[in-house]
């Protein structure tokens, strides 16, 4: 999981929700307006373009907007930016359902096991394995929240495993293929921390960085 630090509410929001006054209107009449759609590019920038859960790419096309706390619990949350972000659908490939990430957390919430995307420190809550594995933190202030958010998730099924895997042996293809010395990990790790030319993230970027600095530093 990689922390999303978000920027200001955008203007075409605030001026759209001051336009509704003290009303909050339903997420399918915010639907039919321009600013859903604006709104929609600026959290996947935001986001560098990977879901907020799992870190899969996502574009427009394959993805949906997650509110981290429900709206279905809590409607004055509905149109707060900073509840605001992108999952992935989640789908499996066969059959075409969704099984991870937001569309699976669906309605479920607890702010005290729920880890959010939200908060700075959220990497530390889980390792990784290079089997693609998703584990808890042996952390004890921290594993029951990361024990239950994979869980509810569903972030450790086997499709996800595959995916980390595969992004985790190319990257260590390119590590045996050349002799990299301490400091060009660390670049490596650095490219991967950061923004491509693109404006995105390195698909499982947070899952490459851990078993570079935990495996090969």
């Amino acid at each position: 999981m990689k922390y999303i630090q978000k920027s200001a509410e955008p203007n075409s929001l605030s001026t759209w929700k001051i336009k509704q006054g003290a009303k909050i209107p339903t997420w399918k009449s915010f639907g039919r307006t321009v600013v859903k759609g604006q709104l929609l590019e600026i959290l996947l920038k935001e986001q560098g373009y990977i879901c907020c859960y799992c870190g899969v790419a996502i574009d427009k096309g394959n993805c949906h907007y997650e509110h981290f706390k429900p709206q279905g619990i809590d409607e004055t949350v509905r149109f707060d930016y900073f509840n605001l972000i992108v999952s992935c659908e989640g789908e499996d490939d066969k059959p075409r359902v969704p099984v991870h990430c937001g569309y699976q957390k669906d309605n479920w919430y607890d702010k005290k096991l729920l880890v959010s995307t939200l908060i700075a420190n959220c990497g530390e809550f889980f390792k990784y394995s290079a089997a693609g594995e998703i584990l808890p933190t042996e952390e004890t202030s921290k594993k029951v929240a990361a024990e239950t958010t994979i869980e509810k998730l569903a972030l450790n099924i086997p499709k996800l495993q595959r995916m980390r895997k595969a992004a985790i042996d190319a990257e260590l293809e390119l590590l045996v293929d050349e002799d990299f010395n301490e400091e060009e990990i660390r670049n490596i790790i650095k490219d991967y921390l950061e923004l491509n030319d693109d404006g995105k993230y390195q698909p499982f970027c947070a899952t490459i960085v851990y078993i570079l600095e935990n495996y090969y530093l």
